[in-house]
């Protein structure tokens, strides 16, 4: 069983970043393909980024790419997320999620993933 915990989120101004970190517990965490995701106010949850267990391979939403990075440090059971150029659309409460062995492409969808954090408020001002 993996624990995950989010920290990191606050205001920001639009143009600004805000790096995310999420701390897992449990021995096999280089085993998990980690996500984050994220759900705007009123609207459905949805996918950020992806890092695959084996560590090489990354996937974003497009709505994040070229602004968001995701990374992972095994030796110490953490993912982050850096976000930089934030928009306001980036406002959402943010979520870590692990999945064990989820492949890339299979990453993409909550459902695959068994275990995840409380979430974290990111809040971009205009």
């Amino acid at each position: 069983q993996v624990q995950v915990v989010e920290s990191g989120g606050g205001l920001a101004q639009a143009g600004g970043s805000l790096r995310l970190s999420c701390a897992a517990s449990g021995r096999t965490f280089s085993e998990y393909t980690m996500a984050w995701f994220r759900q705007p106010p009123g609207k459905e949850r949805e996918f950020v980024a992806a890092i695959v267990w084996t560590g090489d391979r990354t996937s974003y939403a497009d709505s994040v790419k070229g602004r968001f990075t995701i990374s992972r440090d095994n030796t110490k059971n953490a993912v982050y997320l850096q976000m930089s150029s934030l928009k306001h659309e980036d406002t959402a409460l943010y979520y870590c999620a692990a999945g064990q062995r989820l492949a890339a492409w299979s990453a993409g969808w909550s459902a695959n993933y068994a275990y995840w954090g409380q979430g974290t408020q990111v809040t971009v001002s205009l």
